[in-house]
């Protein structure tokens, strides 16, 4: 017998006023069917439109025995008149269509009694008798989506099942002829184009850090000056008695106990290195509203935490909430609600000699904090100095013994100290604050403004390798607004010298309060970390990046894969193959890399593991290959196969919602950008501990994700950064930053 399953159109699915459609699914199920014969569909509206056998929609193999045909019609469709028939696969021989009268469908419920089909092969001797499912639902235009999107996939199986994960061909690819379209110039520059946003020249890090508003604020100039009345008193005090050691030796310097200086509550100080214990306080249940993507419903907050969420000022823009999703954001809503007030400000505070690595690291802190989504900003000392007292100050300006330097050089600190003070206080999250810090007065002198402020962790940057601190001397010189104006290489690397010899006669080692030590870690091989004191959350990814990171020269080449059908077509999502305009490119890609990486035995492939990047990668020889899910396009959940305009029509509230802030939209059942740059932080921290070239091939969000990490693009930027199809963007990394080059290979 037949089997019949429908929902009428009242259903409380919903009908024509919820926006439903009938989703119609006929099935036909028999061991027996030859496989030379395919069942098919035909009959009048809405289906087919003819009983012209030729024209009969086909169905499709759902398994061994089962055959399947759905299609979408509105709840109050004409009356559908159809019958199965089966149609000979390989030869012109006649059809075969069931007996009996047609099937009525109607609203969704079919007309008559239930019956099997019955097919009469050759006359009365051989009768075919199959089991009909007929099943009518009213579904929403989410699940509809959802439909195609499997519908399609089985429709179109992958070209690529079965490959690694970790793949390498090492056989050149002889399908490729030199003068063939997919052949490239020797001489790589001539596709170069310019890019949009970031320089293709050497940056001095310092020049990129924030201005000293402090110095600008009432108007006046760097040049005229500014004197310590303009300073906090809190500020006067801290200077006063940081006015000390380096003069006077006799004066013994006392700083205060971590536990005393910044007393939390609830944890308990292990002398150990690398050891912190704590103990969680419990409170009443706090509600908070987290942004975890447009519409998702905020948290009501109770009745005992009104004077709390007060205090924080919490809402749809809560100040000391970063724009993240996932981790972050839970991490955030941890530390307001368990952490004491302090613990909300992270200061970095970075301390070496000159020539150590300090900037670039701040730098490097920096984009990825901002990234990750902490509103975070870095305060370069040595610009307030420069902008106060001008920038052609000689070696004796940074003598121990040089009273008046020494009292410059204090009041500059403590005013970029009270910047990064007072910015946190209207919202900032993390400051990175740069400056050489290598006395314990100087350093004492901070803890005492920041004290009930901010939560301070010093950053040391040791290294012992002649030979890199040389080269970080050498562009220092080179670089550096302090010898700008000097003419003669040779005598401002004298003045360096000794400049960097006065720091070395006090330097003192940090062995108090939270720290951490990177020794030798520069180049990236090796070295030690050391942490001290150090719990929670934002300093633990914090430790976590630095000991991946480093200074080694190497290019990361960007490229999203050659153009697909779903392109062609103006589908999001999807997992289709190349178009033939994809297919070339994936040739002059292979080419490309073969050329830029000749020398580079060492570099590496990374695709997603959607078919598409991996076919473009597929010409590339003699490289590893690496497949990572994280790089995977973003998840356009139910939305996956529309166009947007069929968006737009179908789901106008969704279209809006994206449109008014496309990095926080969330697809329903699907991501945000915030949360493809959750899922890339692993490849962010691979990209930064690789010392190889890579080429990343990848999808549009993600890349934009990922250019802007290295381009220091503000989140707001992400969805609308120029990413397009055919190009090739090279980031190079080292020790002057961050360069950009773009290469186009197709139109």
């Amino acid at each position: 017998m037949g089997t019949i399953s429908s929902k009428s159109s009242d259903s409380s699915h919903g009908g024509r006023e919820g926006g439903g459609q009938l989703y119609v699914s006929l099935k036909m199920e028999n061991f027996r069917i030859r496989a030379d014969l395919i069942p098919h569909v035909y009959g009048s509206v809405p289906i087919i439109g003819s009983w012209d056998s030729a024209k009969a929609f086909s169905m499709e193999r759902e398994s061994a025995s089962m055959w399947e045909l759905s299609f979408v019609v509105p709840p109050n469709h004409e009356t559908l008149d159809f019958k199965f028939l089966l149609k000979p696969k390989y030869r012109n021989s006649p059809c075969v269509v069931e007996e009996g009268p047609n099937r009525v469908l109607t609203g969704g419920t079919l007309e008559g009694d239930a019956r099997m089909a019955v097919f009469k092969l050759r006359g009365d001797e051989d009768v075919l008798e199959c089991k009909v499912f007929i099943k009518a639902d009213i579904v929403s235009p989410f699940d509809l989506a959802a439909s195609w999107r499997a519908y399609q996939e089985n429709l179109r199986p992958s070209r690529v099942r079965g490959i690694p994960d970790i793949t390498i061909n090492v056989v050149p690819d002889s399908g490729v002829e030199n003068g063939s379209a997919a052949s490239l110039e020797l001489d790589l520059e001539q596709y170069v184009v310019p890019a949009p946003t970031t320089s293709s020249g050497v940056v001095y890090a310092a020049n990129l850090t924030e201005s000293p508003r402090s110095l600008f604020h009432t108007g006046i100039s760097s040049k005229s000056g500014i004197t310590s009345n303009s300073l906090h008193s809190s500020t006067k005090a801290a200077l006063s008695s940081a006015d000390c050691s380096n003069i006077r030796k006799d004066i013994e310097v006392t700083v205060p106990e971590p536990s005393r200086a910044f007393p939390i509550s609830g944890m308990v100080e292990s002398k150990s290195v690398g050891t912190f214990s704590t103990f969680q306080k419990q409170d009443g249940q706090r509600g908070l509203f987290v942004d975890r993507g447009v519409g998702s419903p905020r948290l009501v907050k109770s009745a005992s935490a009104s004077a709390f969420v007060s205090d924080l000022k919490l809402d749809a823009e809560a100040k000391g909430m970063p724009a993240a999703a996932g981790a972050v954001a839970a991490a955030a809503v941890a530390d307001q609600m368990h952490g004491p007030k302090e613990d909300c400000r992270l200061a970095i505070v970075l301390v070496g000699l000159p020539a150590r690595g300090k900037t670039f690291t701040a730098a490097k802190l920096t984009r990825y904090l901002r990234w990750l989504g902490h509103e975070t900003k870095h305060f370069n000392v040595g610009k307030y100095r420069r902008l106060k007292h001008g920038a052609n100050q000689s070696a004796d300006f940074f003598r121990a013994d040089n009273r008046e330097g020494l009292e410059a050089r204090n009041e500059v600190a403590a005013l970029a100290m009270e910047d990064m003070l007072a910015w946190m206080q209207e919202g900032g999250q993390v400051g990175i604050f740069d400056a050489t810090n290598s006395s314990r007065c100087r350093r004492n002198m901070l803890m005492q403004m920041a004290e009930g402020k901010c939560k301070i962790i010093f950053l040391e940057t040791i290294c012992n390798d002649q030979r890199i601190i040389e080269r970080n001397i050498r562009l220092k010189i080179q670089q550096s607004p302090d010898y700008a104006e000097e003419p003669n290489f040779e005598a401002g690397l004298r003045d360096f010298k000794e400049r960097l010899a006065n720091y070395e006669k006090v330097y003192e080692p940090v062995e108090e309060g939270s720290y951490i030590k990177m020794i030798d870690m520069v180049n990236g091989y090796g070295g030690q970390l050391q942490v001290n004191n150090i719990s929670g959350y934002l300093p633990g990814r914090i430790v976590f990046f630095l000991v991946n990171t480093h200074l080694t020269p190497r290019p990361i080449l960007l490229t999203r894969h050659g153009e697909s059908l779903d392109n062609v077509h103006g589908t999001i999502g999807g997992d289709t193959v190349l178009s033939d305009a994809g297919e070339l490119y994936a040739k002059k890609l292979a080419k490309f890399v073969e050329k830029r990486l000749k020398h580079e035995k060492t570099a590496s492939i990374w695709t997603s593991t959607l078919q598409r990047t991996i076919l473009t990668a597929n010409p590339i020889v003699g490289f590893p290959k690496i497949q990572w899910r994280a790089l995977d396009e973003i998840n356009s959940g139910v939305c996956d196969g529309m166009t947007y305009e069929e968006i737009k029509k179908n789901m106008p509230e969704e279209y809006e919602s994206r449109k008014k802030d496309k990095l926080r939209y969330r697809y329903p059942r699907g991501e945000s950008y915030l949360d493809v740059i959750q899922r890339l932080e692993p490849v962010i921290i691979e990209l930064e501990r690789q010392r190889a070239p890579v080429v990343v091939i990848s999808h549009q969000a993600v890349l934009r994700a990922l250019y802007a990490y290295f381009a220091d693009r503000p989140l707001k930027e992400i969805p609308h950064i120029e990413v397009p199809l055919h190009t090739i963007i090279e980031i190079q990394m080292g020790v002057t930053g961050v360069q950009e080059k773009r290469y186009k290979l197709m139109d």
